[in-house]
């Protein structure tokens, strides 16, 4: 800790710390602000996006990988190498911590795996994972090189798809598109931990990319307290009980801390 930081130290909302303390089970639901302080910019910035060259339904969706798989297949080994680089925040870590001696499931909407990385057990991706690519004909999963070798340098570097080594089809990226259905094991391990938890902790999340967004509403149809973790306004503002304006790698540390 930091002497500013003993100056000035992170004062956690007690109706927050009083929640907490009281759930047997925990709900937290990430989104892309959980990953901003590592480094990896979220699609909402019109200006440092990871969008920002690009039309995302061309990129991220099937009529994208119909039109130019080569394209799509480079722009996410740009992408996924952008992660590697990067490293899980403090925010990370502590749900990491607190989740070695509490009842904490995790559903989460990003893809880069950060929250594994910190040691925490993920219960639902219901976005994909970069790390988990498959076959886009019969959907057998293949494994992404560790190495970094054939990353393209560029965003916009065309690199041919692998070939599925049972069927002979294109490996696909394991992320989500437009216009495709969530994971169904996936979204019904995060629907049932919400309708479970005693308190959900919303993080990072802008509250806009539905089914996800309906699951805080979900949780207080079914009595849980829900706290949102963000540092300005969001869609799921108005569904919360309890609202903290910081950014994940401050107020989770210093929550857990104080548990």
């Amino acid at each position: 800790m930091t002497a500013s930081e003993n100056l000035h130290p992170v004062i956690v909302p007690e109706s927050i710390v009083d929640s907490a303390r009281r759930a047997s089970r925990i709900a937290v639901l990430t989104g892309a602000g959980m990953s901003a302080e590592s480094g990896i910019a979220t699609f909402r910035d019109a200006q440092t996006g990871l969008w920002k060259d690009f039309d995302p339904k061309y990129l991220a969706s099937p009529e994208g990988w119909m039109a130019d798989s080569d394209l799509v297949w480079g722009w996410y080994r740009w992408r996924a190498e952008l992660v590697r680089r990067s490293e899980p925040n403090a925010g990370h870590v502590a749900l990491a911590q607190w989740q070695q001696r509490a009842h904490v499931d995790i559903a989460t909407q990003n893809v880069d795996d950060l929250h594994e990385r910190a040691g925490t057990t993920v219960l639902s991706h219901v976005h994909g994972s970069l790390f988990e690519p498959y076959c886009s004909d019969c959907g057998t999963r293949a494994a992404l090189d560790a190495g970094s070798a054939d990353a393209p340098a560029e965003a916009d570097q065309r690199v041919p798809p692998p070939e599925c080594t049972l069927c002979g089809g294109l490996i696909r990226p394991g992320a989500v598109w437009f216009g495709e259905s969530l994971p169904e094991a996936a979204w019904e391990a995060a629907e049932d931990a919400v309708r479970h938890a005693d308190l959900v902790l919303v993080v990072g999340t802008s509250g806009v990319v539905y089914p996800f967004a309906g699951l805080p509403a979900i949780a207080r149809s079914a009595g849980a307290v829900v706290a949102e973790i963000n540092p300005v306004e969001t869609e799921v503002s108005d569904m919360a009980d309890h609202r903290w304006r910081t950014t994940a790698a401050v107020g989770l540390p210093a929550l857990v801390a104080q548990l």
